[in-house]
């Protein structure tokens, strides 16, 4: 096989989203750091929404990005989660993946917190190729060519063999 045809995570993104609530947004940052380990980044509105009570600047939720091995290696204990289970529509045409976990008891080595109570989180995986450092890089960038894309059949066939995921609709 060509290695320049090979598939890899980029990244996994890990979410919470809180709303205007802030109490939650801190249960969320203490949710995704004891996951982890790793300090998450508040997210704040750029827009105006009066009817939710909205504005600009208020945090409402936060994330973290994890790369490499400690990616891989999360990203296991969270399909355990998901009892190594997704449907097909949890992929995209580009080939990435995105799925929420309900409670975070779900999920292995994570023991209930009375201080975070019952919560859940959501997680967005990007998979890439060798070579799409070309849409990033700051001298001559450009576009992925669509045969160098990764078909949602691609990502699926990835997952399913890395991970041992089975994908269908769950009954």
């Amino acid at each position: 096989m060509n290695p320049m045809k090979s598939i890899r995570i980029e990244k996994i993104t890990l979410n919470v989203g809180a709303g205007k609530e802030q109490s939650k947004l801190e249960k969320g940052i203490v949710l995704l750091k004891s996951i982890t380990g790793i300090d998450p980044v508040k997210t704040f509105t750029q827009k105006r929404i009066p009817s939710w009570g909205l504005r600009p600047g208020l945090p409402i939720g936060c994330k973290l990005t994890l790369r490499k091995k400690k990616a891989e290696e999360i990203l296991k204990r969270l399909f355990e989660a998901k009892e190594n289970r997704l449907n097909p529509h949890q992929f995209d045409k580009e080939g990435n993946i995105a799925f929420g976990i309900h409670e975070y008891m779900d999920i292995p080595g994570a023991k209930y917190d009375p201080k975070i109570g019952m919560m859940g989180l959501e997680v967005c995986i990007t998979l890439e190729r060798p070579g799409f450092r070309i849409k990033r890089r700051r001298i001559l960038r450009k576009k992925i060519p669509a045969k160098q894309k990764i078909t949602k059949e691609e990502a699926i066939e990835f997952i399913t063999k890395k991970f041992n995921v089975k994908i269908g609709e769950e009954e």
